[in-house]
């Protein structure tokens, strides 16, 4: 099962994408530390495994808090892409 959190505007799409199904909740070994902006969180889903999610109040923010880890070029993986192990996170852009 797939999560999306963010959010369409006129310039375009900006998600974040958890498949949860391949989150192994790994907690401050992955997404949630290396978040700059701590956007990330450990949460209970509706088939009680523990997932990474995106916070209530980064989650029409995505565009925003993302951005400094967003170079304009030669971009890198982002942190939280990176620290994810089993790859269960991606982004829109």
């Amino acid at each position: 099962m797939k999560a999306n959190y963010g959010y369409m505007d006129g310039s375009g799409e900006f998600f974040i994408t958890i498949d949860t199904d391949s989150c192994i909740a790994c907690g401050h070994h992955g997404c949630v530390s290396a978040c700059p902006v701590g956007m990330f969180e450990i949460i209970v889903d509706d088939y009680d495994d523990e997932v990474a999610a995106i916070k209530g109040d980064h989650r029409k923010k995505v565009k925003y808090d993302c951005g400094p880890c967003k170079p304009v070029s030669d971009r890198p993986p982002l942190p939280c892409v990176t620290a994810c192990t089993p790859g269960a996170i991606s982004h829109s852009w």
